[in-house]
């Protein structure tokens, strides 16, 4: 599902307006955005939690010239499922 099928799906569901609904869809990201940003966490009953982790330095190798590589730290995302969340 995309970004255009979830509004859609949203709307019906919801009985808004596909405008008001791309409205609320924008304005969730933004704030889940931000809050990311800060280091923060974003924790949706009955379906996750996401939040933010340093995923350390290491080596790798480049596939073309089998040569080593440093791969620089970085902070990346990471969701976890709720339990329930397919039942």
């Amino acid at each position: 599902m995309n970004k255009a099928e979830l509004i859609d799906a949203i709307a019906a569901k919801a009985g808004l307006t596909k405008v008001d609904t791309k409205k609320a869809v924008d304005a969730a990201i933004a704030v889940a955005k931000a809050e990311l940003k800060k280091d923060g966490k974003i924790a949706l009953v009955g379906f996750g939690t996401m939040k933010t982790a340093v995923r350390p330095a290491r080596k790798g190798r480049n596939p073309q010239t089998k040569k080593t590589i440093k791969i620089a730290a970085k902070k990346v995302v990471k969701f976890k499922a709720a339990a329930n969340i397919l039942k």
